[in-house]
C-alpha cells in the first residue's frame, strides 16, 4: 500500500479506491460489513451461506464440505479457512491477503499462518480477554465509564447471592450475566428462589458473575474505532430486545434503528463522551480497532450505565455503516482498516467527531433480525429471496427486485430483505430466517414495536413455508439455543 501520509479525508477514500491488496470478510454471511466492496477496491466476501443465489459480484460461497457440526462462528470460519475451494480461490487471486472476521480464535490465526495471510484485527487472545462481561466493568472503571451499581463474584448458592446483594446494596431484584455468550442466553433475572433454581446450571460453577442491580432501563448501541489518532465514534441507535414477533429468547437483541432524535441532545453527547473515554481506555489496555458499546438508559433518571462491550464488528455495524456521515465521509470501518494497513495519516479525530455529532448526518432507518419463533423444527420447502419487498396497501407484503444494495430502499413502503434460511434448511427455534431493513421507524415513541414493523415481520414470515420432518429423521432439538451468526 502507499507510503505517503495521507492528511485528510479525501486522501483515505483514494487510498482505498486504488487498494491493490485482497481484503477478506470470512464468516457465514456478509451482513455485518454489508457494502464495504463498494468503498475499497479488492475487498471480497467468503461466506458459508449463499444469501444471494449467486448473484453477488463480490461473494464467493464454496459448495458444501463434510464437516463436524458448527457449534460457533469460529467454528464456520475455520472450516471455510481449510477448505479446497476458499484456499484455491485466495490463492488464484494473488498478492498477500489480509482477512477480516466477525468472531476467530487462536485456530483462526494458525490457518490464516499457513495461508500467509494477516488479521486485521487484535489478537483473538486480546479479544477473548475483553470480551468477558467481568473484564468490561474493569476497563469500564478505570475509563471512569459507570456500570449499573453490581458486585462480581462467584456464586455458591442462593443464599449467597442474596448475602453479596444484600452487602453490596442492590436489594433483591436482580440481574445477573455470565462472563461470555449472547446476552439473550446469558442473562438472568432473579427476583426469587424459583428464579434462581431455574438458572442454577448456568450460575454456580461458571465463575465470576457480574450481579446487578435491576433498573428500568432502555437499551441502546454505539460503535466506535480506536486508531493511533484517537477514537472516532459512530451515532447513538436503539435496541429491539427480546420481541415475541422476532425473538424467542427474552432479553435477545432483534434489531436497530438510528434515527437523529432516538435520544435526547444531552444522552447522546454523554454516550459520545463516555464511548471515547472508553475507546481511550482500550488503546491503553493494547486493543485497537473497531469496538461497539452497549448503554442502559435509565427510563426514570436517564442515567447511562455501560452495558458490554462487544471488541468487534457486530450486527449493529451494517446500520452504523450506511449512516448519511458514511457516504458523506467515509465508513466507520474504513478507519478501521486503515489502523491496521501500516499507512501513515494524520486525523482531526476531534473535528470529525464533532461533524458526526451533526443530526443532519444521521438519517431514519432501522432493522430487524427475524428469527422462527415457534418451538418446532421442520425443513424449509420455500423461502424468500434476498432483495427488495413492497408491502401493498392492504399489509401483504410481496417481492419486487433483486437488489443487494439498502439504499436501493426508495420509501417506507418498501424494505431490502436479506435471506439467510434457504429452502432445505432445517427451521427450528431461534433460527435466523433473515434481516428486514426498512426507512423510517420500527419502534413507538414508547420503544414497542409499531404497527408497520408488525406487518413487515408479519408479511416477510408468512413467505416461507416447510414440511415435517420425517418421523425417523432427527433435526436440531427444539428450543436449544443456537448460536448467533450474525
Amino acid at each position: 500500500m502507499a507510503r505517503k501520509e495521507l492528511k485528510n479525508i479525501s486522501e483515505i477514500r483514494r487510498f482505498f479506491h486504488r487498494n491493490e491488496d485482497p481484503i477478506y470478510f470470512i464468516s457465514a454471511t456478509n451482513f455485518n460489513l454489508l457494502g464495504i466492496d463498494e468503498w475499497v477496491k479488492n475487498f471480497k466476501y467468503i461466506c458459508y451461506i449463499d444469501c444471494y443465489d449467486g448473484k453477488h459480484p463480490n461473494v464467493f460461497c464454496p459448495s458444501e464440505a463434510p464437516h463436524a457440526e458448527f457449534q460457533s462462528i469460529e467454528d464456520i470460519n475455520n472450516y471455510l479457512l481449510q477448505h479446497k475451494e476458499v484456499i484455491d480461490y485466495i490463492r488464484r487471486r494473488g498478492g498477500k491477503p489480509k482477512f477480516v472476521f466477525l468472531m476467530f480464535d487462536e485456530e483462526t490465526e494458525r490457518l490464516a499462518a499457513e495461508l500467509g495471510a494477516e488479521i486485521w484485527f487484535p489478537k483473538a487472545k486480546l479479544r477473548q480477554k475483553l470480551d468477558n462481561k467481568i473484564e468490561t466493568v474493569r476497563v469500564g472503571n478505570k475509563a471512569g465509564v459507570p456500570s449499573v451499581p453490581n458486585v462480581l463474584s462467584e456464586v455458591r448458592d442462593y443464599k449467597h447471592l442474596m448475602q453479596l446483594a444484600e452487602e453490596a446494596g442492590l436489594g433483591h431484584d436482580l440481574v445477573l450475566q455470565s462472563a461470555f455468550g449472547d446476552s439473550g442466553h446469558t442473562t438472568f433475572f432473579i427476583r426469587s428462589e424459583a428464579d434462581f433454581r431455574r438458572h442454577e446450571h448456568e450460575i454456580v460453577g461458571q465463575g465470576e458473575i457480574k450481579i446487578m442491580k435491576r433498573i428500568d432501563c432502555r437499551g441502546s448501541a454505539i460503535e466506535a474505532c480506536a486508531t493511533k489518532a484517537g477514537t472516532i465514534v459512530g451515532p447513538l441507535m436503539t435496541e429491539l430486545v427480546g420481541f415475541r414477533e422476532l425473538t424467542p429468547y427474552r432479553g435477545g437483541w432483534c434489531g436497530n434503528e438510528i434515527f437523529a432524535t432516538a435520544f435526547p441532545p444531552a444522552t447522546r453527547q454523554k454516550a459520545r463522551e463516555l464511548t471515547f473515554r472508553f475507546g481511550e481506555q482500550l488503546r491503553k489496555e493494547g486493543y485497537r480497532g473497531y469496538f461497539e458499546l452497549d448503554f442502559l438508559i435509565d427510563k426514570k433518571t436517564g442515567e447511562l450505565w455501560l452495558g458490554e462491550l462487544n471488541p468487534r464488528i457486530t450486527g449493529a455495524s451494517s446500520m452504523t455503516n450506511h449512516a448519511a456521515f458514511a457516504h458523506a465521509d467515509a465508513p466507520l470501518f474504513l478507519f478501521h482498516l486503515l489502523e491496521f494497513s501500516k499507512a501513515k495519516f494524520t486525523l482531526d479525530v476531534d473535528e470529525l467527531n464533532a461533524r458526526w455529532a451533526d443530526p443532519d448526518m444521521i438519517d431514519s432507518w432501522s432493522q430487524m433480525v427475524i428469527k422462527h419463533t415457534e418451538d418446532n423444527v421442520d425443513i424449509l420447502t420455500e423461502a424468500p429471496p434476498t432483495g427488495i419487498y413492497r408491502m401493498l396497501e392492504d399489509g401483504r407484503v410481496v417481492y419486487d427486485r433483486f437488489d443487494y444494495h439498502r439504499r436501493a430502499v426508495e420509501s417506507e413502503n418498501e424494505a431490502f430483505f436479506l435471506r439467510i434460511l434457504k429452502p432445505g434448511d432445517y427451521r427450528y427455534e431461534g433460527a435466523d430466517l433473515g434481516i428486514l431493513v426498512t426507512r423510517g421507524r420500527s419502534m413507538t415513541p414508547g420503544f414497542q414495536l409499531n404497527e408497520r414493523a408488525r406487518k413487515w415481520i408479519h408479511g416477510i414470515k408468512r413467505l416461507f413455508a416447510a414440511r415435517p420432518l420425517p418421523t425417523a429423521q432427527a433435526g436440531p432439538v427444539a428450543g436449544e439455543p443456537a448460536f448467533k451468526i450474525l
